[in-house]
């Protein structure tokens, strides 16, 4: 097989889930199909050599396409809603489990995202709907992390604005469940509650605090934590203090002594499986969040 040949494999590898970030953000198919397109043009002028994380590369030049388009006025090509794809749910890191994860939020939620800015729209879209990290969203928009995550916590009180209540307590519940078993080290019942996939990020303040208290019984830390077993060895036996919460109107569990945040795990859910944890320990990063105690 010809390089061309690998590298075009590879694109068509990665194009629903392109596809399905370039529909999120422009509303139309044929303009997702026009965006993707001119991505393979310049990966193919660029050719792979240097990229040393093609999925995220072209996922960036995607957005970066899509954002021009936005920001250059309404050129979308509108198809009806029921033209929109539908595929079965599952979620990332696969590409085309990514794709079918943003597909299955509807195509309802299209009519909300046209009410949000280009910015508002790409944070919210990249973060939210395919669990890009901040500080990889920033970049791309051209700004930092901190107001990446204002801009995609803004975008999710536009768009969960009329969120039926039975969600949120389904969420509380999750999230209550979550804290008993850490609380009381059911390290099995843990397991069943992450999805195998977990991933646990850890901001740098939280690792740094987690090493100087280990003997004081921290857990240790790293900055990114992956798979059930490993996220579950973390919280076992932990969160004594902790309680639900809502972080920048996600679910989450935080530490909040004398009424302060000192701590914050946010949660991403599907189907009442824990699919990801963000822990944030940074007072900045905190003293930016919107928390609501449950």
């Amino acid at each position: 097989m010809s390089d061309d040949d690998a590298l075009a494999r590879r694109f068509e590898g990665a194009r629903p889930r392109l596809h399905a970030v370039a529909t999120r953000m422009l509303g139309s198919h044929a303009a997702a199909d026009d965006a993707v397109q001119e991505a393979w043009l310049r990966l193919h002028r660029t050719g792979p050599d240097g990229i040393d994380n093609l999925d995220g590369w072209l996922t960036t030049v995607v957005s970066r396409i899509c954002l021009d388009t936005l920001k250059a006025g309404p050129t979308r090509r509108e198809h009806p809603v029921d033209e929109l794809p539908e595929t079965a749910d599952a979620q990332v890191p696969d590409p085309a489990e990514q794709a079918a994860t943003a597909d299955a939020v509807g195509a309802a939620l299209l009519v909300v995202l046209d009410q949000l800015g280009p910015t508002e729209r790409l944070a919210f879209v990249l973060h939210d709907l395919f669990g890009v990290p901040f500080d990889e969203v920033a970049p791309i928009v051209d700004t930092s992390p901190a107001n990446a995550r204002q801009l995609a916590s803004r975008a999710r009180r536009k768009v969960r604005g009329g969120e039926p209540e039975p969600d949120r307590l389904r969420q509380r519940a999750v999230v209550a469940a979550f804290l008993e078993a850490a609380r009381e080290g059911r390290f099995e019942r843990l397991l069943t509650m992450l999805d195998p996939e977990i991933e646990l990020r850890v901001d740098a303040f939280s690792v740094s605090a987690a090493a100087t208290r280990r003997h004081l019984g921290a857990p240790e830390l790293a900055p990114v934590v992956r798979g059930r077993e490993a996220v579950a060895e973390v919280f076992s036996g932990k969160a004594a203090a902790a309680q639900p919460a809502y972080v920048d109107g996600l679910p989450a569990a935080v530490w909040a002594p004398g009424g302060t945040t000192r701590s914050a795990w946010v949660l991403t859910l599907r189907d009442g499986v824990i699919t990801r944890i963000e822990m944030v320990g940074d007072p900045a990063t905190l003293a930016d969040l919107d928390v609501e105690l449950a």
